[in-house]
């Protein structure tokens, strides 16, 4: 969307550069400080209309910003034995001393305060009351406990609140004029903005692109009532991606017709109003994620909150450790764990039985626990986990192939995740069958479906710049779904299905290269003394033997002496 639309990309930049300039110059502290009033904002807007809404049917509706809000540290601590009276006395008492407003507090009242009177408003009173809106029991207080606002210069929060407003002025119009959901265009802005943070963390981490996460989406048709997880979820992008799935599956089924493939040729739509009441409370508390940085599970909240979430389930965790006992948990789990770093081998969960310390190895060993027997993961992992040749790495891939039905395969190239990264990667599609304590009777996989990825339908340089079509997105989805064992036996083509005796005679190697066959084309040459001619001529013209003959070194004579050994 933001391809087709320079203005909002140009607006998006203008608020970039004021943090920059502004002193923030940390991407992620950046992106977290502009999430924090695109919530405020957002927070307004939607009170607002549920409020209009509300109106027109005539039900009733409670607004967040109605009465008087208490600063938690103001409130009178309570012993517990208070009587009801004595209840009312205390909340009385509060709400006079300390109490402001609530109506103060929306977007569309402090933004036309002065600067210093905004910037002290804000910081005050309004980022408390969001941190403690969800109430002190919620997920989302808990983890904003430690969330902090620190932009430092009145002129600049003006300046944000200002381009912020016409960010929003823009894409309402674009909801008009071209008929996309409000709600993903908001969806499409924030993912932009994530989208700046352009280095990679110092655990590995780095940004999935979107295109990739929907292509693992349609590759496991996650469905409602399904528990899904990602256990080093980030900002959130693959329970996103989930989520945005079973919508759009939802409301074609319900009927929806303007649905029409995103640039990457996938349909999606963020926009639950399809959905019955029940079906998105089932929804709501089918997503789960972890992430051991705690400023990427506050944006991974505000990613989900901000896309029709109002309370996602994302904890700060580290699970691969002891204190994660959760498995046979997850009917999906989709993920992108960080490669290249390791955890102290003390701090391993005991559970986990790979001899390593290599976390793109725990992770996946991980995943095949947290998955319930029928479930299916999708997992992005370095390729050198194909193929490796340590102890840890054949383990997991007989792990793969025997406790598991291994059913795909695909290879990426190795510029999709730039300018992040550059390494090679891989996506690993398995369903678990056999538990880790249950006796092996039969291996789990009978053929692997292999698919080498050239393109994803950007450049692979640092630019990532669209090409024409979608690459070979839309082929390895529709190839995947039809994929026959007895059918897909041509290893020169770029998708092939390999037995898995073909794959332990190799030792548990899944690299697709290991398998593919070369096709080696015959070329015809024309006849030695053919191709002298030729090149005597080109040296000398149609000169005549007899004149050759005289000729005493250099190029002509090497030749003829070449001609004079083939007789």
């Amino acid at each position: 969307m933001l391809q087709n639309n320079p203005e909002l990309k140009s607006k998006i930049d203008q608020l970039w550069n004021k943090f920059w300039s502004g002193g923030i110059s940390n991407p992620l502290t950046a992106i977290e400080q502009i999430t924090y009033l695109l919530f405020m904002k957002r927070l307004d807007e939607l009170d607002q209309k549920k409020q209009a809404d509300a109106e027109w049917t005539d039900e009733k509706y409670t607004s967040k910003f109605e009465g008087v809000w208490v600063p938690p540290e103001y409130r009178t601590k309570r012993s517990g034995s208070e009587s009801a009276v004595e209840l009312v006395e205390i909340l009385a008492h509060d709400r006079q001393q300390y109490g402001v407003a609530k109506r103060s507090l929306r977007w569309s009242e402090f933004k036309h305060m002065q600067a210093e009177e905004m910037l002290q408003h804000v910081q005050g009173k309004v980022f408390p009351f969001l941190k403690d809106l969800n109430g002190s029991e919620s997920n989302f207080t808990h983890h904003m406990k430690n969330a902090v606002f620190i932009i430092p210069k009145p002129a600049l929060l003006v300046e944000a609140v200002k381009t912020i407003d016409e960010i929003f002025e823009v894409m309402e119009r674009d909801s008009r004029e071209k008929g996309q959901a409000f709600q993903d265009i908001q969806g499409d802005v924030y993912e932009f903005l994530l989208s700046e943070i352009a280095t990679a963390g110092k655990n590995g981490q780095f940004r999935t692109p979107r295109h990739i996460i929907k292509l693992m989406a349609d590759l496991v048709q996650p469905q409602l009532g399904h528990k899904i997880s990602d256990p080093a979820c980030g900002s959130g992008g693959f329970l996103l991606g989930a989520y945005q799935y079973i919508v759009t599956q939802l409301a074609i089924k319900a009927g929806t017709k303007d649905l029409n493939p995103d640039e990457d040729g996938f349909v999606r739509t963020s926009v639950a109003a399809a959905l019955t009441e029940k079906a998105q409370s089932v929804l709501q508390d089918s997503l789960y994620g972890y992430d051991i940085d705690s400023t990427m599970v506050r944006l991974g909240l505000m990613n989900l909150m901000m896309h029709g979430i109002d309370e996602p389930h994302i904890d700060y965790q580290d699970t691969l450790s002891k204190s994660f006992a959760e498995e046979s948990e997850y009917d999906i789990v989709m993920a992108n764990p960080p490669f290249t770093g390791s955890i102290d081998k003390g701090d391993i969960n005991e559970n986990l039985q790979l001899a390593t310390t290599k976390t793109e190895l725990l992770f996946v060993e991980n995943i095949y626990r947290l998955l319930k027997k029928g479930g299916t993961a999708c997992v992005i992992v370095p390729q050198g986990v194909l193929f490796g040749s340590g102890g840890a790495f054949k383990t997991l891939r007989q792990l793969l192939i025997e406790r598991c039905d291994l059913k795909g395969v695909i290879s990426l190239p190795s510029g999709v995740f730039k300018p992040y990264a550059g390494v090679s990667t891989a996506i690993l599609l398995f369903t678990k069958v056999w538990g880790p304590r249950d006796k092996l009777t039969q291996p789990a996989t009978e053929h692997v479906w292999f698919y080498e990825m050239a393109a994803d339908g950007y450049s692979l340089d640092d630019k990532r710049t669209k090409q024409g079509g979608n690459g070979d997105l839309q082929d390895i989805i529709a190839s995947y779904h039809t994929r026959d064992a007895t059918i897909d036996i041509d290893r020169t083509t770029k998708c092939f299905m390999v037995a898995r005796s073909d794959i332990e005679a190799k030792g548990y190697d899944l690299s697709p290269s290991s398998y593919k066959e070369d096709v080696f084309e015959d070329v015809p040459y024309d006849a030695p003394k053919i191709i002298l001619s030729r090149l005597l001529q080109a040296e000398v013209g149609d000169a005549k033997d007899d004149d050759l003959v005289k000729i005493q070194s250099g190029i002509v004579r090497e030749l003829l002496e070449l001609r004079e050994m083939m007789g």
